[in-house]
């Protein structure tokens, strides 16, 4: 996936700043494009960005385009065909053709619109931005689009005019046990656009020197999670076999909207996990929602391997392939 940029948030403070600004998005693509759909580029009326559309192929003419569009006011519709020779410096294959729109803020764009998206950007509350690209109507939606939320799938609805860009809070991952299997998970969800926080109580498993340069609390895990929250953006890993330290977790992610809960341990550990979860007054369908013995069965042997297996897992739940 597509790392969490901070492109609209950039537009906003350089129109502030009273510099302009405009915002790009990527809204389709064709054949091998550089960039995804929904990906941004913040332009400012000094030409400075932040952000691509395209990794290197096109800004330029994206650049002076956005730059009329704040002195006219109007947005822009460009289509660009990336050649294999480009393609090939942005690391591809072959080329493909891109169509970025070009919103000038303050005008084409609403500045209150723009103040809006970024507020609930900044709540980690989850909105679509639509935009018709014939008649310039556009709206943040909530509780809306449903299968796109869920695969951050920003698109062209089939009416070919309506594009929807898809703002997501990024992905967050608890790790509660900083054990030898979360020095290989943290590093990897990172790579995969993970947010990742490793909680343990205990000083000298979860110390920066094994964890070097990570997130890295030493609260009881309920006191950890009630002070991050737990939201649909969220998945919970309990690594540390110990029930004094991942059952208030496991606890509080239950009775929340986490989409991954995942325990280590043998079917013999979950078995009385699950026993100690319905003493505690959780339901089967609650206690369903626990992955335990963690992780896809690909016969992992070793922390790395264990640690792939729990990723790929997160990700089949993420993308609703796994239940």
């Amino acid at each position: 996936m597509e790392r969490f940029d901070n492109s609209p948030e950039t537009a906003l403070a350089w129109h502030r700043e009273g510099i302009g600004a405009a915002l790009a998005t990527v809204v389709q693509t064709w054949g091998s494009a550089p960039r995804r759909v929904g990906s941004q580029l913040a332009i400012g009326g000094d030409g400075r960005i932040e952000g691509s559309v395209s990794g290197g192929c096109v800004e330029g003419a994206v650049i002076v385009e956005a730059q009329e569009a704040i002195e006219d006011g109007r947005h822009r519709l460009l289509e660009f065909g990336v050649s294999d020779e480009d393609a090939f410096a942005v690391g591809l294959a072959c080329g493909g053709t891109i169509m970025v729109l070009v919103e000038p803020v303050g005008s084409a764009l609403p500045v209150g619109l723009l103040e809006e998206l970024v507020a609930a950007r900044a709540a980690r509350q989850a909105v679509a931005y639509e935009v018709n690209l014939k008649t310039g109507a556009r709206r943040l939606v909530r509780d809306g689009y449903p299968e796109r939320m869920r695969m951050d799938r920003s698109g062209m609805e089939e009416d070919g005019e309506t594009f929807v860009a898809v703002h997501n809070p990024p992905l967050r991952l608890i790790v509660v046990g900083a054990v030898h299997i979360a020095q290989a998970l943290v590093p990897m969800a990172r790579i995969a656009g993970y947010d990742p926080v490793i909680v343990d109580p205990r000083e000298t498993f979860a110390s920066a020197a094994r964890f070097p340069g990570e997130t890295i609390l030493h609260d009881w895990p309920d006191e950890a999670v009630a002070r991050l929250g737990l939201d649909s953006r969220t998945a919970l890993v309990l690594l540390t076999h110990d029930p004094k330290i991942d059952d208030p977790a496991l606890e509080a992610a239950l009775g929340a909207d986490v989409f991954y809960i995942g325990a280590l341990g043998s079917t013999r550990t979950h078995a009385k996990r699950v026993e100690r979860m319905k003493a505690a007054g959780f339901t089967e369908a609650q206690i369903a929602r626990i992955h335990g013995p963690v992780g896809l069965d690909i016969g992992a042997a070793g922390p790395a391997e264990i640690a792939v297996a729990i990723l790929a897992e997160m990700t089949a739940v993420l993308r609703g392939v796994r239940p």
